[in-house]
């Protein structure tokens, strides 16, 4: 059973679509499982002054997307690279067991945008944001079971 919370940023969830002008973008998922997380981050002077996101997946993907989102909106990149599916998870009161793949998700959707921005900029991320999920090197699926294609 789901928390209200996470009935509410799934029925509303927060932060949807594409920032056309975005300096940092993280697409992770599998189609296998059936859930994708693409990140939309537009950052200046350090800040996330505005964050997107498009979900395709279950109830808890889309929540879970929507409460990272909200959670580093305004924030420093610093702040941001500090985001965890468990602060992910605590913010909506909880995911079934078999739904904390999303919030693991979540973080990694908001790596993967850091990763970009970092990308852009001509410097490596993985010092700085560690593996996103996202590099064509990772081949694991991050505990779903299968590899990715």
């Amino acid at each position: 059973m789901y928390s209200e919370k996470v009935m509410d940023h799934f029925m509303h969830p927060r932060n949807v679509g594409v920032i056309e002008d975005a300096n940092g973008v993280g697409q992770v998922g599998n189609m296998k499982c059936g859930d994708i997380m693409k990140i939309y981050l537009k950052i200046e002077n350090d800040v996330i002054v505005d964050v997107k996101f498009q979900t395709f997946g279950c109830a808890a993907a889309v929540a879970t997307s929507s409460m990272a989102t909200e959670l580093i909106k305004g924030k420093s990149v610093q702040d941001a690279l500090k985001l965890t599916n468990t602060a992910v998870v605590e913010a909506l009161d909880e995911l079934p067991p078999v739904k904390m793949h999303c919030s693991v998700l979540a973080e990694e959707a908001v790596k993967s945008a850091l990763a970009d921005y970092y990308r852009r900029q001509g410097i490596d991320p993985v010092p700085i944001v560690g593996c996103a999920g996202d590099c064509d090197v990772c081949h694991t699926d991050h505990g779903h079971g299968e590899e990715n294609e």
